[in-house]
């Protein structure tokens, strides 16, 4: 953020509230082109915003009034600057449904303590597409006013251009134009005069006070019913398992209920289609901000996609001839291109080790003589029980034990610490080796399970390249 935009945010908080800004911090970026920061003093913590993109911001902005008046859970607007770049926004906290899903799945996967958290997200979406749908100022809707024919060629071609093409994906163009249209008229059969948020997915909802909240609904305009269920249920890292989907699925079709009558197989038949273009939507955003806009973060969601697509076709039986298109989503499931572009390159390879003390401290085989050495010999062992003597770190049932009966969790805390300040250091600097070894009496089971769990935060938070090596269980 510019030092004047910060300047201008900064005042825009002092005028409304009459209080001086104590502290002023900038948030992580998002996925898009705006900016936000957080302004707190003795008193108050409220979110500041910046985006150049006017249209845009009138968007959130009145949806936001109308939801407001609605009674729905989205967060208060302070104030708003005189040109409508900068606003000040309800500050909701910091725990969004994915983070509240990834952290809780490290210790009981993915739970009925995630569930619930689901449920209460799906039990208001009828009242944002229903109730919230009702008496909306579409005009203000940006870049469109509806999910219409237009809209739908614009994610099915972005699709083709940013990622079936930069797969290296054959097909035959007239062919699969012909389906595309066929499809999207399809979908456009559906009903759908209701609010259609666009982007509904876990990074957009956030958890404060046992409650549900809802941001970044911007580009929300008039569509179907299902196209934000499919964009929820399919969320890339979220990552839900079938059956918990199809679970969702169920409770979110007996809420809807309450306020509209629901045909059930032809709603089911319009889901599978809008999963399809979200999934193909997703993926060529994901083509345009990683492949053309170098962002690797972004290429690290493509293996999900694919994987959300090989679970969706063999289900997939709509009501309209499309050979081309699924002969091409087929192949994209397949091809060998798309895998290696889903694994992200880097320079920088961090080894992590697990070892035995007994056996002595590993060697550096990059000759740079060292790393992090981490004894995990003070938490509990599983390895004093007979029933986990055959096993190791990377079974179910020791894992269970370490983490209901360890404090585990506690310390893989700051080692994550430690090794984030080394790894981004050495990025920037470009060093090519990092060491992380973890060792136990055995090295059969807490160092495994250390080492494990370190290699999968690894992966998912840079762009490293993993080597995970078990010493002692080599052999």
């Amino acid at each position: 953020m510019k030092n004047e935009v910060k300047k201008e945010i900064i005042r825009l908080f002092e005028h409304h509230f009459q209080e001086k800004v104590e502290t002023f911090s900038m948030l992580p970026p998002s996925g898009s082109y705006r900016e936000y920061c957080r302004l707190e003093n003795s008193h108050r913590s409220v979110i500041g915003a910046f985006n150049a993109d006017v249209k845009e911001n009138t968007a959130f902005l009145s949806f936001t009034n109308h939801f407001r008046k609605k009674g729905l859970p989205v967060p208060e607007i302070f104030a708003v600057s005189s040109d409508l770049k900068k606003y000040l926004q309800e500050d909701l906290g910091n725990v969004t449904l994915f983070d509240f899903l990834s952290e809780t799945r490290e210790s009981e996967g993915f739970s009925e303590t995630i569930v619930a958290e689901y449920r209460k997200v799906l039990k208001v979406l009828p009242k944002i597409q229903i109730l919230g749908g009702k008496d909306m100022d579409y005009s203000v809707c940006y870049p469109r006013e509806a999910f219409d024919k237009q809209s739908m060629m614009w994610d099915l071609n972005y699709f083709k251009y940013y990622f079936l093409k930069l797969a290296k994906i054959s097909f035959d163009e007239q062919a699969l134009e012909d389906d595309f249209q066929a499809f999207s008229d399809y979908l456009l059969s559906a009903p759908s005069d209701y609010f259609l948020y666009r982007d509904f997915q876990s990074r957009n909802v956030m958890l404060k006070n046992e409650g549900v909240h809802f941001i970044d609904y911007q580009g929300g305009r008039r569509g179907a019913l299902q196209y934000d269920l499919a964009s929820l249920l399919y969320d890339g890292k979220a990552d839900i398992p079938q059956e918990i989907r199809t679970q969702l699925f169920k409770f979110y079709i007996e809420k809807l209920k309450n306020y509209i009558p629901v045909n059930e197989s032809e709603f089911t038949s319009y889901f599978n289609g809008f999963v399809l273009i979200r999934i193909m939507q997703a993926m060529g955003a994901y083509g345009f901000r990683g492949f053309y806009e170098k962002k690797e973060h972004f290429l690290k969601s493509i293996p999900f996609a694919i994987n959300n697509l090989q679970n969706l076709l063999p289900e997939l039986n709509l009501p309209v001839e499309i050979p081309e298109l699924l002969n091409v989503l087929h192949l994209l499931t397949r091809s060998e291109t798309l895998k290696e572009i889903g694994q992200v390159q880097s320079n920088l390879t961090v080894r992590v080790t697990s070892f035995s003390y007994k056996k002595g401290i590993p060697s550096d085989p990059s000759g740079n003589g060292g790393g992090f050495v981490f004894d995990c010999r003070a938490l509990n062992n599983p390895g004093r029980y007979a029933e986990f003597k055959p096993l190791t770190g990377k079974d179910l049932n020791v894992q269970q034990f370490i983490e209901q009966n360890s404090e585990m969790k506690l310390f893989l805390k700051p080692v994550e610490t430690l090794v984030e300040q080394s790894v981004k250091n050495y990025l920037e600097r470009g060093f090519s080796h990092l060491s992380v070894n973890f060792g136990c009496t055995g090295g059969q089971h807490r160092s495994v399970y250390a080492a494990e769990k370190l290699a999968d935060w690894l992966r998912n938070n840079f762009p490293v390249n993993v080597v995970l090596v078990h010493r002692e269980q080599q052999f």
